[in-house]
């Protein structure tokens, strides 16, 4: 197969592309199509993707049972207002979601994108507040190396320092940012700057067990634990933002469940439709929700995203969701972990490197200092294996479907990066 150069020589003057430095750039990779973990060139080149898409993809590319539910969809409605029209699709993954989540996170608000779901998780937090008559809690408590989006709310609740939107310090109000409470000290610190600052803080902002975008850092569940003991103690809001871990990536199917803490808001996206279409949500307690339940039209929430509850979307949510429930995910993500930890093992000690982990079917390697993304990812597509850092980490975050031999090529092609 040979690469007709017209549509991607054409298209690059005119597509703006994402994270990178559009004058320096090297050209992107054309893909022909898609199958199980598998990305296919236009020069005929077979990748294994070893982050999914931006860890989407759980369950590999063109599933035949999403690809199935959306065609089917297609032939009735692709999309509609959402706004006093209501449609099967969306009803029945509302209800799905709520029933899978645990303890009474059953409201369900859809949206697009996961950065756009955190902010309306947001603004659900700060209009809980005014609705119930309290002024002044309009901030949030968010952590050093967190990551929640890159819309500009969501940019406030980032790593200040470590994060990609120090550009932007000053443009928007500037919230609380402390260490996670990891220990009985930091909790302890933690728990000195809510007292002094806890009135004016609507919401406690955590991406569970794993900060992600933010350098795939781990911590454990007494940590989500302790989170939920100081947001009761200081009566604030806990939202959990499981975008990335949501869906499996752990272990469990959500990490607020595997932890035994409810939060008072989730959202999700990124795995919720298996990678197919955008669709994102915030859902909600019933504390949470009856702070808007009111005869006062001013107390509803005021959002509607155009494109929220699309059919097709929800279609490929359900079918995903009806493959979570054949519980084949449980046995293929400790598989992963496995080999992921067997195969990153060797480059603990390498040149550079501060630290190797792995948590479910996430494998890190951590740099001492950030690496040449475009150098390391040329190389890794030498190696047969689609592989993007970014930060001081290289990772893989595989779809589920994965298999123990394209495991074993994916961290094969780390070591050869890492260890020369």
């Amino acid at each position: 197969m040979t690469l007709d150069p017209s549509w991607l020589a054409e298209g690059a003057a005119h597509v703006w592309r994402p994270y990178c430095q559009m004058k320096t750039a090297a050209p992107p990779l054309a893909v022909a199509r898609t199958e199980g973990a598998r990305l296919i060139l236009e020069d005929g080149r077979d990748l294994v993707d070893g982050i999914a898409s931006w860890w989407t993809a759980c369950h590999g590319y063109n599933h035949p049972h999403i690809r199935a539910a959306v065609q089917r969809q297609l032939e009735f409605a692709p999309h509609m207002m959402f706004g006093g029209l209501a449609h099967e699709p969306a009803y029945r993954l509302a209800t799905r979601l709520a029933k899978a989540l645990p303890g009474d996170l059953d409201h369900v608000f859809f949206a697009e994108s996961g950065s756009v779901s955190v902010e309306i998780a947001m603004k659900m937090a700060i209009q809980f507040w005014i609705n119930r008559g309290v002024h002044g809690r309009t901030r949030f408590l968010a952590f050093r190396g967190g990551y929640h989006g890159d819309t500009l709310a969501t940019m406030t609740v980032c790593d200040p320092e470590e994060g990609m939107h120090s550009l932007f310090a000053g443009v928007m109000p500037d919230q609380v940012i402390a260490d996670l409470p990891t220990d009985e000290a930091s909790e302890a610190a933690l728990d000195r700057l809510l007292a002094q600052r806890g009135g004016e803080i609507a919401a406690i902002l955590v991406e569970p067990r794993v900060q992600g975008a933010g350098g795939m850092l781990f911590h454990d569940d007494e940590t989500l634990r302790r989170l939920r003991r100081l947001a009761d103690v200081y009566g604030v809001l806990l939202i959990f933002d499981e975008i990335f871990v949501g869906f499996g990536r752990t272990g469990d199917l959500f990490a607020c469940e595997g932890a035994r803490v409810v939060p008072d808001i989730v959202t999700l996206s990124k795995s919720l439709t298996g990678g197919t279409l955008p669709l994102s949500a915030a859902i909600a307690t019933g504390k949470v929700f009856n702070a808007f339940w009111s005869d006062d039209p001013g107390a509803a929430l005021m959002h509607g995203p155009t494109y929220m509850g699309n059919p097709l979307a929800c279609a490929a949510a359900n079918a995903s969701l009806d493959l979570f429930e054949t519980g084949a995910w449980r046995a293929d993500v400790p598989r992963i972990a496995q080999g992921l930890a067997e195969g990153l093992e060797a480059c603990r000690g390498g040149p550079g490197v501060a630290d190797v982990r792995v948590l479910g079917a996430i494998g890190v390697v951590e740099f001492e200092a950030p690496v040449p993304v475009q150098s390391f990812c040329q190389k890794f597509a030498e190696a047969g294996a689609w592989i993007r850092p970014m930060g001081k980490v290289v990772y893989l975050t595989p779809a589920f479907v994965t298999s123990d031999a394209e495991v074993a090529l994916l961290t094969a092609a780390v070591r050869s990066v890492v260890l020369g």
